[in-house]
């Protein structure tokens, strides 16, 4: 038996009712001294998130400074997509920018609300005139194994082939690794292969070593491209590591990959100050599980860390987390990996979860400050369950696969709460991936797929 949640009356004074999605004044108000902002979501798949996540971000942009937004998204993807927006490459509009997205679940990134937002940082790149430090679109996910390891070969080719020689030997040892990189994982856990990590971590040693070789001081373009390659060589190096891990028991493969997304945000805010930003203020869009200070999760307890915690960690309050999340309404989801979008209806939360609490404060849409007042931080530090439905959402089994405990006082800095939400509006039509192999399972999201 669960006990029904009750609301704090104290809460409902401490809330800011929202008018709708464009009403984020007091939410930017809030977070606009931080030098790194994390906005999350409780989906994968839904258009409030997203909507209101979009207009935050161009309010910090354009009204305080803040330079990057890094989202949970592959490296080469997304590099295409801020290209375009810094007004560089070939693509025409931000839906083909966005092509590159083509692993499951597509609908991540390949949505309206992320067209329009790449539409409005072109356009916001494009009136400053500063390309050299135009305002980028990064993704610090660590998938990617076979698009970088491309990537730094063809970059290579551009600059010394010879060099390129040398890493394509280099990264032959993953040949079938290189087409299906579970395949490689499994292989390797089970001793049937050998594994890549001395070729990986050598050819990231030489480029790095190298680089200064192949710049131009002059030529901002050059720099970047020089940046872009490392850091697949990186994604390369830490993948490697990752799909190792998925086949090993408890958390490894997890905390390897939210490692790898705070490494990655380190370096980006480092060559952001190279570049002439001296503030270097970055927004990053991830789910709550990523965002939220696993310290202060059923998962922490369980040995898992997070992108939150580290961030948390290295920058103290100069960092600032919003959660989202909604009582009920419709999401993009699948019911199983690779399998095609659906909308899906979202179960009522249920009676003993943070979600029925803010719920019962009574506004449809609110952001809540969780350190507002002594009785706001003591109700939400109630330990109760929390939903997170990823790429993946099984109402079926809602309890058990979508929910775990949290003190969300402890987890986030404030929470955007809306009763009610949509699904999101995705670019492609209904189907599967053509990109992945229907076997692709990630152990470590399974069921719910975050």
């Amino acid at each position: 038996m669960y006990k029904a949640a009750q609301a704090n009356p104290l809460a409902r004074s401490e809330v800011m009712a929202l008018a709708g999605p464009e009403d984020v004044a007091c939410i930017v108000d809030f977070l606009k001294d931080a030098e790194v902002v994390l906005l999350g979501e409780a989906t994968h798949g839904t258009q409030e998130f997203y909507q209101v996540r979009a207009n935050i971000t161009r309010a910090l942009i354009a009204q305080h400074g803040f330079s990057a937004l890094a989202v949970e998204a592959d490296w080469p993807d997304s590099y295409r997509a801020s290209r375009y927006a810094a007004g560089r490459g070939s693509d025409q509009n931000a839906k083909q920018a966005l092509i590159g997205f083509q692993r499951f679940p597509q609908w991540m990134w390949r949505n309206v609300v992320v067209t329009e937002f790449i539409e409005w940082l072109r356009c916001f790149n494009t009136k400053s005139k500063n390309l050299k430090s135009a305002v980028g679109f990064y993704g610090i996910d660590l998938y990617s194994l076979s698009a970088s390891q491309e990537a730094v070969l063809c970059y290579l080719e551009s600059v010394d082939p010879d060099y390129a020689a040398r890493a394509r030997l280099r990264y032959q040892c993953f040949d079938h690794g290189i087409i299906d990189p579970q395949r490689y994982g499994y292989e390797t856990a089970l001793g049937l292969r050998k594994n890549c990590e001395d070729e990986a971590v050598a050819q990231l040693i030489e480029l790095i070593k190298h680089t200064h070789r192949w710049l131009d001081e002059a030529d901002s373009g050059c720099n970047q491209a020089a940046f872009y390659a490392e850091q697949n060589a990186r994604v390369v190096c830490n993948a490697e590591a990752y799909y190792r891990a998925m086949f090993r028991p408890g958390p490894a493969s997890w905390n390897l990959r939210d490692l790898h997304m705070m490494e990655t945000l380190e370096r980006l805010r480092e060559q952001m100050r190279i570049s002439g930003q001296a503030n270097a203020k970055v927004i990053v869009w991830a789910h709550n599980s990523h965002l939220g200070d696993a310290r202060a999760t059923e998962m922490g307890r369980q040995g898992q860390l997070n992108l939150g915690q580290l961030v948390k960690q290295r920058w103290g309050d100069r960092a600032k987390n919003v959660g989202f999340t909604t009582h009920s309404g419709t999401v993009i989801a699948a019911s199983e990996w690779n399998g095609p979008w659906e909308v899906k209806n979202v179960r009522p939360s249920r009676p003993d979860s943070h979600e029925r609490v803010l719920q019962e404060i009574g506004f449809d849409t609110f952001f809540l400050p969780l350190s507002s007042s002594e009785a706001v931080h003591t109700e939400f530090a109630t330990e109760r369950l929390e939903r997170a439905i990823g790429v993946i959402y099984l109402p079926h089994s809602e309890r058990a696969s979508h929910y775990f405990y949290a003190n969300l006082s402890a987890q986030f800095d404030a929470v955007i709460h809306f009763n009610r939400t949509t699904a999101l509006k995705p670019l492609d039509s209904r189907k599967a991936s053509d990109a992945d192999a229907s076997t692709h399972l990630d152990i470590e999201t399974y069921p719910s797929g975050i």
